[in-house]
């Protein structure tokens, strides 16, 4: 046979045909005097065969180990280990298309965040802040930090944030607070340092903020070009030694804001001692 009609006899490319010769799942067969390779009823099996253990899933370097293996058993273990590997694979999708079902009736509730998709818990509380203002930039950029944190912190961090901020919306007034304290941070957007509004807008984030949200061992002694900055590290604000996230994000901010933000965070850390 030709490699043509290999190829169509097992229902596989010449191309495939040819990458299994190179990675030498496929021996190569006598060239005939003319140098046409001459394939025999044997390189049809084994083709079959790599088809067939593709077709399960095996993955060529796997594909290879079975081939190796005459005796059949590291096919019984390769093929466990495939099985094993699916059945997480299909716990994994119901998990998916749980949450997935989740978010689509939030879609068709109106109640999907713009920053989703993100937990029912974070979209829950999104949902007790209230419509985010669409006049205010801040309360967006809050949002977004809120679910950037969501997905890059540990989980025992993740939950003492969720736990923070049910803890804030469960004050009387929390809701107001808060847009009143988005306002003012976007109304900071041209001011200056020396603005007094900087001052306003750091005392009512203090009283809306939890304590127990700001790490114990936040260092404000670090300047940006901004005149913000902490040594507080990593996505999550807990101790660790990546400044720089925190550094971008108060570089993010209008230096006004950043500031308010900045002082907001000097007046939990001094009421904690």
């Amino acid at each position: 046979m030709r490699i043509g009609e290999l190829a169509a006899t097992v229902g596989v490319t010449t191309r495939a045909v040819r990458h299994y010769h190179h990675l030498g799942l496929l021996p190569e067969p006598e060239r005939r005097a003319n140098g046409y390779r001459d394939y025999t009823l044997r390189h049809a099996v084994v083709l079959a065969r790599i088809r067939r253990l593709t077709e399960l899933g095996l993955g060529l370097a796997e594909v290879r180990d079975v081939l190796a293996d005459d005796a059949g058993r590291e096919l019984v273990e390769v093929l466990g280990e495939l099985d094993e590997d699916l059945a997480r694979q299909e716990s994994a999708i119901r998990e998916r298309r749980a949450r997935l079902r989740v978010l689509r009736e939030d879609a068709r509730r109106g109640r999907l965040p713009a920053e989703g998709p993100v937990s029912p818990e974070l979209t829950a509380l999104f949902g007790k802040f209230g419509p985010v203002p669409p006049e205010s930039p801040m309360a967006a950029k809050d949002r977004e930090v809120f679910a950037l944190l969501e997905t890059t912190a540990p989980p025992e961090v993740r939950a003492e944030l969720l736990a923070g901020l049910e803890a804030m919306m469960a004050s009387p007034g929390a809701v107001e607070r808060a847009h009143e304290a988005y306002a003012l941070l976007d109304d900071l957007v041209d001011a200056g340092l020396d603005d007094p509004r900087v001052d306003e807008a750091a005392r009512l984030l203090a009283d809306l903020i939890p304590t127990e949200l700001i790490p114990a061992d936040l260092d404000l002694g670090l300047g940006t070009g901004t005149g913000t900055g902490t040594g507080t590290s990593g996505p999550d604000a807990r101790g660790g030694g990546n400044s720089a996230f925190l550094r971008a994000f108060f570089a993010d901010f209008a230096p006004a804001q950043a500031e308010a933000i900045r002082r907001t965070f000097r007046i939990l850390t001094e009421d904690r001692r």
